[in-house]
């Protein structure tokens, strides 16, 4: 087994990252206090799916607590939350990640079961049939069945009565060309309606495999009998590991393309979104970052005040901008509500304000206040067991490589208004934007 070290900011002690010759990973984080956590990252999401399978990764996550050959569905959960456990999962595009926070008990005794209640659920899922609900088809009627093929449906079908998700559904698949990231990690009902066990089980055994996991714990323990619990209940009995998938990476649009959709809303929704770097471009990313934090985030960003705060009359309802990280590039976006008799002018004023990023550049008083917003971040993720877990289990899996966090504050403290002119002009240009457009079913009559 070999093992690395790595020096996370505002730790005690260095992060240990054990690698199995199976590949498995095994990450020690010493946290002082009384709480722990247990969490595993999956490098498995919508980024391994297709047309055919599209939201299998997210309804297999449901499906993980429905279960063992040694625990009946329900009891993983009753077992922990006694125990003042929170138990929880996540399904994005790069991974699927499973999670327990809860006091570490006298002697570690609490975080020993939850060790091996975890890797329990994460070797032997039974995914039984009658917890999954059988294939129907969503044009009957009559099917009344509350199994989870049926929540998880219903949970699709909530979402996508949301606005920002229609908007966002629509800009994320045309910033696209064959990329997986097209597709939203939830699914479609027609795809959950039809999918069979023997597929999930087929999808579980090819991507949960021992190279693609990385079992992080973070509290305070012993470190050498922790790491001998983890090694001993992740026994994966020889199971193979994944092929490797490598997907094309897609280059950005040529030329500004905008798509527009209605629906019964009042107002205009309205979505600019650019692809950026890999996520372990760690400059690039940080870049990005700061330039969200100026640009859209808050009351105090640029767009906030010079489109909502100091407009002589109500143009936009809302605007800002998000900056979210992928193993296969970044997507930047801005969004935006108006009336509807103000779309034009208010995408007019948006695309002058991206142009005005560069025209009328970052000043040193916005760089310096956007760093300390990130620096207060990093270190409010140092602050719990969870939020390290969660932190360590992002650069394990998404970057590929702890390592970015040792430097990251030195990063980011280099970073000079000229890299931020340059990224600008290298990934937030207007000719490589797609803009989705939701307007009332009226206004586009």
């Amino acid at each position: 087994m070999q093992k690395t070290t790595v020096k996370y900011p505002f730790l005690t002690e260095n992060v240990e990252i054990y690698e199995r010759e199976n590949g498995h990973k095994i990450v020690l984080a010493h946290k002082e206090g009384d709480m722990s956590n247990v969490s595993t990252w999956v490098k498995t999401g919508s980024i391994n799916e297709d047309d055919k399978n599209n939201g299998i990764s997210h309804f297999l996550e449901h499906l993980m607590f429905k279960g063992t050959h040694k625990h009946k569905a329900g009891e993983f959960d009753r077992t922990l939350e006694a125990k003042g456990a929170i138990v929880n999962a996540a399904t994005w595009k790069d991974y699927t990640y499973y999670y327990v926070t809860l006091p570490k008990g006298e002697n570690c005794k609490d975080l020993n079961i939850a060790i091996e209640l975890h890797a329990d659920m994460m070797l032997d899922p039974i995914l039984p049939e009658e917890e999954i609900g059988a294939p129907f088809d969503l044009n009957d009627t009559t099917v009344t069945d509350k199994r989870e093929r049926h929540v998880v449906i219903e949970e699709i079908r909530m979402r996508k009565d949301q606005n920002w998700t229609k908007i966002y559904n629509a800009c994320n698949y045309n910033m696209y060309t064959k990329h997986p990231y097209k597709r939203d990690v939830i699914g479609t009902p027609e795809i959950i309606s039809q999918v069979t066990r023997d597929d999930i089980m087929n999808y579980y055994q090819t991507f949960y495999s021992p190279e693609n996991m990385t079992t992080i714990i973070v509290g305070d323990f012993d470190k050498e009998e922790i790491l001998k619990k983890v090694e001993k209940e992740f026994d994966f009995k020889g199971r193979q590991n994944a092929p490797k998938r490598i997907n094309e990476i897609d280059k950005p649009v040529q030329n500004k393309k905008i798509i527009e959709s209605s629906a019964h809303v009042n107002t205009v929704y309205f979505m600019y979104g650019w692809l950026g770097p890999l996520a372990k471009d760690i400059k690039g990313t940080i870049c990005l970052d700061i330039i969200s934090i100026i640009f859209g985030d808050g009351t105090s960003s640029r767009l906030y005040q010079n489109l909502i705060e100091k407009q002589p009359e109500p143009i936009l309802n809302m605007i800002g901008s998000e900056h979210y990280q992928f193993k296969d590039g970044n997507n930047f976006f801005i969004q935006a509500n108006c009336k509807p008799e103000k779309k034009d002018l208010a995408i007019k004023l948006t695309e002058e304000e991206l142009v005005n990023l560069i025209n009328n550049p970052i000043t040193d008083a916005e760089l310096q206040k956007a760093k300390k917003k990130i620096k207060s971040r990093f270190a409010y993720a140092a602050e719990t067991v969870s939020e390290i877990g969660e932190t360590i289990g992002y650069y394990m899996t998404v970057c590929e490589d702890l390592t970015l966090i040792e430097e990251y504050l030195k990063d980011l403290e280099a970073i000079t208004k000229e890299d931020l002119n340059n990224t600008i002009k290298e990934y937030l240009n207007l000719d490589n934007a797609v803009l989705s457009v939701l307007v009332p079913e009226t206004t586009k009559e």
